[in-house]
């Protein structure tokens, strides 16, 4: 089972997910190296020691911020956007799902109650740090893998 799927527009990809099925031993990174947020899943078996360290300063610059969602629990519907912001496809996230948000827009509509966390790069910039897609899902959801 591929516990990995992409969502992409006319070869850009919009969004990772990583099922919450995934059972993979080891260290697995599903992203480029090129972004500017680094999503991995690891699975080590008990007595595995990962040394000490700390993170030397880098400057790094970001273009573009990159959101992580956790969902814990509940089914959220993750609608998904180009970057010309048209209308692309959605999927449905279940309790233990991560999605990395890559390009393109997105927009969400809780299926049940939602308990979810998010990452991204701050601080938050205000008003120049989204724009929203005036434009609604069209009236027929166009869903992938599960049923909205």
């Amino acid at each position: 089972m591929n516990f990995v799927e992409t969502v992409a527009a006319d070869g850009q990809t919009l969004a990772l997910i990583v099922r919450g099925a995934i059972n993979t031993p080891g260290v697995s990174f599903f992203t480029p190296g090129d972004y500017s947020q680094q999503l991995a899943y690891m699975q080590h078996p008990a007595g595995r020691v990962i040394a000490a360290h700390v993170h030397r300063p880098v400057v790094r610059e970001v273009h573009k911020t990159l959101e992580v969602l956790f969902v814990r629990k509940g089914r959220l519907r993750a609608d998904f956007y180009d970057d010309a912001r048209r209308y692309v496809e959605s999927r449905v996230l279940a309790g233990g799902d991560v999605i990395l948000l890559v390009a393109g827009g997105h927009g969400f509509a809780a299926l049940e109650p939602v308990e979810m966390f998010e990452v991204k790069q701050g601080p938050f910039a205000g008003t120049e740090d989204k724009a929203l897609i005036t434009a609604a899902p069209p009236d027929q959801i166009r869903v992938r893998g599960s049923v909205a």
